[in-house]
């Protein structure tokens, strides 16, 4: 035969065509393999949502990556990694695992209902090669043997002459629960992310803020959210307080801060005191209101050339060091006549003097506030080109190259203290430094998955726990000429230990007198 004949002769092997390869598909992603890594990389990707400031949680150090290295912040926003966990690559993974573990679950709990209705398997004819052996004492009979091992709580099967016996399948229903709670965690956030929403609000102490779209800094509604579905609730911060460490190596460390609100549960009902705190929300309606930063926001009042108060009112600013709060300030007065006028200020709380003669902050604490002019200058801000602008930043870069400097560097005065002012050159104007507020940071939340997030992750706890520390183990028990050999084993894979014991605990029940089974 030739070479040509045998190739002709040697079948092909067939191809998977569309269906096939959607089957091979299906089975590589529901394997189990591909759901525990889909899990690994489920967990890997909330990484970068602890070490990257979200927008959703802390919206003022997204602003300050934005102004110092807007080149970076560009590239962490074209990835989504201001917003992981609403971003594509996320959901494509949440999906994924969403897909994988259902099916993993349907065929497995098929599997788990038919080995329920399944009997244990005939006894092996030679108890002695199984793992564990024993010879019970006694006269027995395979009734009473099936009897004290039903006591036991094993599953029994008899036969002639045997008795077989099963126990642990709890350990399986703890495998199925904890991925059907896997589903339901999957499922929760998915409900919290359709039917809820998120929102973040800077509130300056005397300030109001009441639950409408248009009050929110940002607003983060889920695709069945409407702007009725928000709770008409509002509030007054009347009073801001915090406290600090006074000494010791953690001097200056937050001991404790509380917004005091003055709350109205809607429209219609009285007001009432709330105390907002750190992991203590303010909720209503099942609507959180979570207290998640404060920074300070001192008071100035510029007049301009023509002695006209163009601005007064606080400023809030950007903390530029946490541990001593000195914080960055922009005001702009696009009102001022003849020009405008935009000043960059850093806040101070507790101002001391260097040796060199610069000023910076010792401590988080109103012990000596001043607000240092880093820069003022005049011209046209921008404000009114239509493009947006960020309030904490004075202008863009290529309108800051056209803006003219009044007081920088040298020309720059002292720090003002309340009360004092300084007079701008060209007699543009003045600034003066009236008072201290403070302003919280707000997380307003309404997520219907939360409770059902809650039983689905202690659902998953308990069914691990199942799974990890009930066996499945099997007894054996033949009775020939009135000997009674018993075998076990167990049929987990390195679950062994300390079935020895319990084997021993068997052989000694089948052993004992009608009186000593329990």
């Amino acid at each position: 035969m030739t070479v040509d004949e045998l190739q002709k002769e040697t079948p092909k092997p067939a191809k998977l065509g569309f269906v096939g390869w959607l089957r091979w598909f299906w089975r590589t992603l529901t394997s189990m393999k591909t759901a525990l890594v889909l899990l690994f990389l489920f967990a890997l990707a909330s990484i970068p949502g602890s070490l990257v400031p979200q927008r959703s949680v802390e919206p003022d150090k997204v602003a300050l990556i934005y102004q110092n290295d807007p080149a970076l912040a560009e590239w962490y926003d074209r990835f989504y990694l201001f917003d992981v966990f609403t971003a594509p690559w996320f959901a494509a993974i949440y999906l994924l695992l969403f897909v994988s573990l259902i099916g993993c679950v349907l065929p497995r709990t098929g599997t788990y209902l038919k080995e329920l209705r399944r009997k244990p398997p005939t006894a092996p004819k030679n108890l002695s090669r199984l793992p564990y052996h024993a010879r019970a004492e006694g006269e027995l009979d395979v009734e009473e043997a099936a009897r004290r091992l039903r006591k036991l709580r094993f599953r029994v099967a008899t036969g002639p002459g045997w008795v077989s016996a099963e126990k642990g399948y709890l350990r399986e229903t703890g495998n199925l629960l904890f991925h059907v709670a896997l589903l339901g965690l999957l499922v929760a956030v998915g409900m919290g992310s359709l039917f809820g929403y998120r929102g973040n609000v800077l509130v300056v102490e005397g300030d109001g803020f009441a639950n409408t779209v248009a009050a929110y800094d940002r607003y983060m509604p889920g695709s069945r959210v409407s702007a009725e579905s928000l709770e008409p609730f509002s509030f007054t911060l009347k009073d801001f307080q915090a406290s600090y460490q006074l000494g010791g190596d953690k001097r200056g460390q937050e001991l404790d801060y509380t917004a005091k609100l003055s709350v109205n549960d809607s429209p219609q009902s009285p007001a009432r005191d709330y105390d907002l705190k750190v992991n203590e929300p303010l909720e209503i309606d099942g609507t959180q209101t979570y207290l998640i930063g404060h920074g300070y926001a001192p008071v100035f009042r510029v007049t301009d050339g023509k002695g006209q108060i163009a601005f007064d009112g606080p400023v809030p600013c950007l903390i530029e060091s946490k541990p001593t709060l000195t914080s960055g300030c922009v005001v702009k007065v696009p009102d001022a006549q003849p020009e405008q006028l935009g000043f960059l200020l850093q806040f101070l709380p507790t101002s001391v003097q260097l040796t060199d003669g610069s000023h910076v902050s010792a401590f988080p604490g109103q012990l000596n506030p001043q607000a240092k002019i880093v820069g003022a200058f005049s011209g046209d801000l921008g404000v009114r080109s239509g493009k947006p602008q960020s309030v904490y930043q004075l202008a863009p870069d290529d309108v800051m190259k056209k803006l003219k400097p009044l007081a920088m560097g040298s020309k720059a005065p002292p720090p003002l203290a309340v009360g004092q002012s300084f007079d701008l050159p060209e007699k543009l104007g003045k600034i003066e430094f009236t008072g201290v507020k403070e302003w919280m940071t707000l997380q307003i939340a309404h997520d219907p998955g939360r409770m059902p997030a809650l039983l689905a992750s202690a659902l998953a706890t308990v069914a691990l726990v199942m799974s990890l520390m009930i066996r499945r183990r099997r007894v054996f028990v033949r009775i020939t000429d009135g000997a009674v050999d018993v075998g076990g084993l167990t049929r987990t894979e390195g679950s062994g230990t300390g079935f020895g014991e319990e084997f021993a605990d068997i052989v000694k029940a089948l052993s004992a007198g009608e009186k000593d089974v329990r």
